[in-house]
């Protein structure tokens, strides 16, 4: 696997530091989209078993885990398509690129699972009021044993890649199908509470899963809409902090913001040099040294703007100018 690094600081010039000719955001989408294909291959073929196995025995707690696992299979496309366009890279109109549609796919994914939610919940209340046999029990366990098995297939593979590439949709797409393969070992419950002569187990497993669907909605939509303020991990914080302070001229650090863009984070970093007679060169070559620590140390990192202060001089509050009039314009600060 290949890497390229692009560092840049306060002057605004840009260092390639590069391990190889692919963008790292390049080859982190491509490999989220071969994880996403093939994710959506083991969903798509573990629905159609329990699809069959719904005609045949009528069960709504089935139905309602193959409604789940369908649209668990559909939330791969917007995330399919968001990897797609992050491989575009920037432009005049779209300078930092298109890894927010990544967060705009997680959107659609919250909204795809509440609507299985609500389906599925629907089927379950309507076969609680209307009460149907339902048949080939053994049947009905051995497709939710197969729902078990393909989601924790899907989730132990979306897991581990999204890991790998850094990103935390995938890996909460992975979290989220491992709890539902929870939900389809519920359904061998169901079976198993009718076989023991309590009818109405079935479709009262379909309204807890209706009901574990929706807690999983409530907590993939935190998770999307910090991402979509631009809310972060302060312990990732700490992390930039803590690569940045090792640097040897670096004699404190300040003000540390980042953001996320799709699966790649972005940073700002003020830190602080005890000589405030260093040259532009010196203080260049500091701040490229801080950037090529913290784009090493961190892997999920994908560009850091350094920012280099004396130490008398520290942090972003001595970069604003007070209230003040000049050029006859009414009074006014820059910050």
């Amino acid at each position: 696997m290949t890497n390229d690094h692009s560092e840049q600081h306060e002057h605004g010039q840009v260092h390639d530091h590069t391990h190889g000719a692919v963008d790292p955001s390049v080859a982190t989408s491509e490999r989220g989209i071969w994880a996403l294909k093939w994710s959506f291959v083991a969903l798509v073929a573990t629905a159609l078993v329990q699809a069959v196995v719904v005609v045949l025995s009528g069960s709504v707690g089935l139905l309602s885990d193959t409604i789940h696992n369908i649209g668990d299979a559909l939330t791969a496309v917007p995330l399919w398509i968001a990897f797609a366009l992050g491989r575009l890279g920037t432009s005049r109109r779209f300078p930092f690129g298109y890894g927010k549609v990544e967060d705009l796919a997680g959107v659609m994914v919250v909204l795809i699972i509440l609507f299985s939610a609500v389906v599925a919940g629907y089927e379950a209340l309507e076969r609680l009021i209307n009460p149907q046999p339902v048949g080939l029990l053994w049947a009905v366990a051995v497709a939710g044993t197969v729902g078990f098995v393909g989601n924790e297939a899907v989730a132990a593979f979306r897991i581990r890649v999204g890991r790998q590439i850094g990103s935390a949709a995938l890996v909460a797409d992975g979290y989220h199908a491992r709890t539902d393969g929870w939900t389809s070992l519920a359904v061998v419950v169901g079976a198993a509470g009718v076989w023991l002569g309590y009818p109405l187990a079935d479709p009262i497993v379909g309204l807890l899963i209706a009901v574990a669907i929706l807690v999983i909605v409530w907590q993939s939509g935190k998770t999307v809409f910090t991402r979509l303020l631009d809310g972060v991990d302060p312990t990732l914080l700490d992390e930039i902090r803590n690569a940045a302070g090792h640097v040897e001229a670096v004699q404190d650090v300040a003000e540390v913001r980042a953001r996320w863009l799709g699966h790649r984070l972005r940073a700002e970093v003020n830190v602080a040099v005890e000589d405030p007679d260093l040259s532009v060169a010196e203080g260049h070559a500091i701040a490229r040294e801080v950037n090529h620590r913290l784009l090493h140390e961190l892997r999920y990192l994908d560009m850091a703007v350094v920012h280099v202060d004396p130490v008398q001089e520290f942090g972003e509050e001595h970069h604003r100018i007070s209230t003040h009039r000049h050029d006859g314009l009414p009074p006014h600060s820059h910050l």
